[in-house]
């Protein structure tokens, strides 16, 4: 999937075009195809589980960049190294050749692999990627960009309910997840202003159910509230039984 990301703090980025490509895992629930489209000029910043040499070759004809996470048994051959700081947690910024016969021939240009030192973490972490202008912290950046989507997106789940999508281009997916989002807004709006202890779950359900009725919103509202209250009396009653 590619979703536009424009509140990325690292500076020197804001600049550029950025996508993001979930797990396959992540691409099954959602019901979006691995081989939807690749737009460029753009960053497509991808986990480890989405190790696809062919795929990543098509994005690199397309003039698309890419970064992901090197698996550890990755077999390559180093052509060059460059300088690096260590003081910035680099600890090698290599162009390579891939060595495995299968994965040479599916992506046979030269990739650059980047070593970083997650301090935070106490971890070392490799980064494969086609772009070789950007400065090598900023690649490392780039990725930690990647964890910001993956809080949406659970955000996402957790609270918009969006069980699929409905299109897979950039523009049905962005138009379906504002849909979303500002229905939660308006139900989180309408809560407020009725003052009302029902759940933003449970108004959603409520007007689910009662989409097409004519009874007034705070009635309906107000109903389920003295639902509520007859059954913590019933409980209260209860323990006294």
């Amino acid at each position: 999937m590619f979703l536009g990301v424009t509140d990325l703090e690292v500076n020197f980025l804001r600049n550029w075009k950025f996508s993001y490509v979930v797990s396959h895992h992540e691409f099954r629930q959602i019901g979006i195809r691995t081989t939807h489209g690749v737009f460029a000029p753009s960053h497509n910043i991808m986990d480890r589980g989405f190790t696809d040499f062919a795929r990543w070759y098509t994005m690199h004809q397309a003039q698309a960049f890419f970064v992901t996470r090197a698996k550890s048994n990755l077999l390559f051959r180093r052509v060059y190294s460059q300088p690096i700081d260590k003081s910035t947690g680099l600890r090698c910024d290599q162009i390579i050749m891939l060595a495995a016969p299968k994965a040479a021939k599916d992506y046979p240009q030269h990739l650059r692999r980047i070593k970083f030192y997650d301090v935070e973490h106490d971890r070392h972490l490799v980064f494969l990627t086609n772009n070789f202008n950007l400065p090598a912290l900023a690649i490392a950046q780039l990725y930690r960009c990647r964890w910001q989507v993956e809080l949406f997106f659970k955000w996402i789940k957790q609270h918009l309910r969006i069980k699929r999508f409905y299109g897979t281009t950039e523009n049905a997916v962005k138009t379906q997840i504002w849909i979303a989002i500002s229905v939660y807004v308006l139900v989180a709006i309408v809560k407020k202003r009725l003052n009302t202890e029902a759940s933003l779950y449970k108004i959603l359900q409520i007007l689910s159910l009662a989409l097409f009725e004519k009874t007034p919103l705070n009635q309906l509202v107000k109903n389920y509230d003295t639902q509520l209250d007859m059954h913590d009396n019933d409980n209260q009653m209860n323990l006294f039984d």
